[in-house]
This record gives structure tokens, C-alpha cells and sequence, in this order.
């Protein structure tokens, strides 16, 4: 079984930073991606920033240049450091991890996992 445990959100001012973690608990063998989705009251769940294995990243064109995703794969964690929070910023941020591979007694396998989400709330 794995586990994303996420941490550092939080209240804060428009124009503030906050720093999003997530680490990935389990017998792990590899993990292909990580990233964070956010869920807005009234709106769908969106990507945010992911990045792979390799070190790509990819941003909604709504957080460029404010949030850098950011990962340390021998711990099997994934950071994001959100600058210059906005309003609209003010959601459910959601830990993914995409192809892991787990070791189960003599074999492996494979799955995604979501953590159990963070608040974060930007006020005016």
C-alpha cells in the first residue's frame, strides 16, 4: 500500500508564498511522475504541475512563472513553491503519483495514488 502524506498549506495574503510537500510512503520501487491538482468550490479539479522521472515539468498556463514544482526522488517527494498567491489560487491542492511500482512479495506492481489534499486559502 502507499501512502502521499501532504503538508504546508494554509491562510495567507494575496501576494504571500506558501510551500506544498508531498511524500510518498511504501514499499516503492520507482515512481514516473509526481504532481498536484487543485479543486476550486464550483469548478472542476485541474492540474497544476507535474513533473517526470527525467526532471520535465509542465504548469497550468495560470500558475507559470509564480509556482516551481520541484522533486527529490530518493525520497519519493515532490515539493511546490506557489509565490505571489492570488484569490483564485484558493483551492484543495491534491498530491498525485503516477506509475508506482511496488514490490509485493515477489512481484511488482503498478498504480496511481492521490493524497488526502490540502487547503489552501488566499485572502484579500
Amino acid at each position: 500500500q502507499v501512502q502521499l502524506v501532504e503538508s504546508g498549506g494554509g491562510l495567507v495574503k494575496a501576494g504571500a508564498f506558501l510551500r506544498l510537500s508531498c511524500a510518498a510512503f511504501g514499499n516503492i520501487f520507482s515512481i514516473t511522475g509526481m504532481g498536484w491538482y487543485r479543486h476550486a468550490p464550483g469548478k472542476q479539479r485541474e492540474l497544476v504541475a507535474t513533473i517526470t522521472i527525467g526532471g520535465n515539468k509542465n504548469y497550468a498556463d495560470s500558475v507559470k512563472r509564480r509556482f516551481t514544482i520541484s522533486r527529490d526522488a530518493a525520497q519519493n517527494t515532490v515539493y511546490m513553491q506557489m509565490d505571489s498567491l492570488k484569490l483564485e489560487d484558493t483551492a484543495v491542492y491534491y498530491c498525485n503519483a503516477e506509475g508506482v511500482t511496488t514490490i509485493q512479495g515477489t512481484g511488482v506492481m503498478k498504480g496511481d495514488y492521490w493524497g488526502r489534499g490540502t487547503q489552501v486559502t488566499v485572502s484579500s
